[in-house]
């Protein structure tokens, strides 16, 4: 083991439980690139600073962070997303990952700029979470200070008010209860502490969330095997012909082999917690289906959020086909993210029971979709 190593551990063994660790930015203290980043003096703080706008990563050495206040500051010195993981696991596929998006004008008005998501197998969830955005005053010029209070499933952040926070999470996502910290972006961050174990009275118990006193929401499903699905591929349904079927269908039939897959508590269906993450930009397919009995004859509208691609049956009978792909043209508001607000549509009943299958394609970060009739008069979900 390196002396520098054993001075640290020495450190850090000799501060006690909820007492403030302050961290320097210094070489000693961090794993880095030192191509990409460098340790100055700024603003009479010692600093890391991105070398020629680089994208940068620190990962603090020799410690394992579970619950308590991370605090630092951050001085904005180009576009781009820094941000912090606490709880990342070994690997540093899976944490909690809180950022700052940093493009133009900052607007306490403007809920996009400051973001938190679960990292799952290397995959940001931000798609499938944009419940937990929020705006901020942040500056420009000069050092920022964010301060994150971490309790069990619960989180708030401040962002220079520390008597406001200005994104709190009810429920933390990731998988991980302890792990590591890294830093990231293209900024210069000081002044790094944490206290390990002090939550200013945080409740670690998840809170409520929005969804869970809804019936509305369909969150019993089953889920099949995720295929490979190649760009350039179109699902095919059976074709007839004179002679017979021309065209074998890609829908499941009666080999297929499914699982139960209960909603999240936000209803989100997640296939990306179930599949992980997908290998160079591939497109992957699976499917879902629910059942539920409808006491007449009616139509019903869903309202849907999904990521990125769907293809819905009602009862065998093609209903709905679209596409949600961010920053193209068939994105859905908001900005190609998965809501119940990206699409809305009108379902046929018929009376008894009835079978909604949904398939549901990926290539771009978070996979799943999430499902919310209008009105549950005369439904029974299955």
């Amino acid at each position: 083991m390196k002396k520098t190593t054993l001075v640290i551990l020495a450190l850090f063994s000799t501060l006690s439980y909820g007492q403030s660790q302050v961290i320097p930015m210094e070489s000693a203290y961090w794993e880095y690139d030192s191509s990409k980043v460098e340790f100055i003096r700024h603003r009479s703080a010692s600093a890391a600073q991105s070398i020629n706008g680089n994208y940068f990563e620190l990962i603090l050495k020799d410690q394992t962070f579970m619950d308590g206040i991370i605090e630092f500051d951050v001085e904005l010195t180009g576009n781009g997303f820094p941000g912090i993981v606490f709880r990342s696991s070994q690997d540093q596929k899976n944490g909690e990952h809180f950022y700052i998006r940093s493009f133009g004008e900052f607007s306490p008005l403007k809920r996009t700029t400051l973001q938190y998501a679960a990292l799952v197998d290397g995959v940001s969830l931000w798609d499938l979470t944009d419940e937990y955005q929020a705006g901020a005053t942040i500056y420009k010029e000069g050092w920022n200070h964010i301060k994150l209070v971490i309790a069990g499933k619960q989180m708030r952040a401040y962002i220079n008010d520390m008597e406001k926070p200005a994104l709190s999470v009810p429920k933390l996502e990731g998988t991980e209860t302890s792990g590591g910290i890294t830093l990231s972006g293209n900024v210069i961050y000081a002044n790094f502490q944490v206290k390990h174990g002090v939550t200013e009275g945080l409740n670690p118990d998840a809170g409520v969330v929005s969804t869970e006193n809804d019936p509305r929401y369909i969150r019993n499903w089953q889920v099949s095997n995720a295929i490979d699905f190649p760009f350039g591929n179109d699902l095919v349904i059976a074709l007839p012909g004179m002679y017979g079927t021309l065209i074998k269908s890609d829908l499941p039939d009666s080999t297929t082999k499914w699982e139960n897959l209960y909603a999240e508590d936000r209803a989100l269906v997640n296939l990306t917690r179930k599949f992980g993450a997908v290998q160079n930009d591939g497109r992957r397919l699976a499917w879902i289906k629910t059942y539920l009995h409808s006491a007449k004859a009616q139509e019903r509208t869903i309202n849907l959020g999904f990521s990125d691609e769907i293809w819905i049956f009602i009862n065998g009978q093609p209903l709905y086909v679209d596409k949600n792909y961010y920053g193209t043209p068939s994105q859905k508001e908001p900005r190609g993210r998965c809501t119940i607000e990206n699409t809305s549509i009108k379902v046929p009943l018929t009376e008894g029971d009835n079978e909604i299958l949904i398939g549901l394609a990926n290539y771009f970060y978070g996979w799943g979709i999430i499902a919310r009739f209008d009105d549950m008069e005369g439904i029974t979900l299955k």
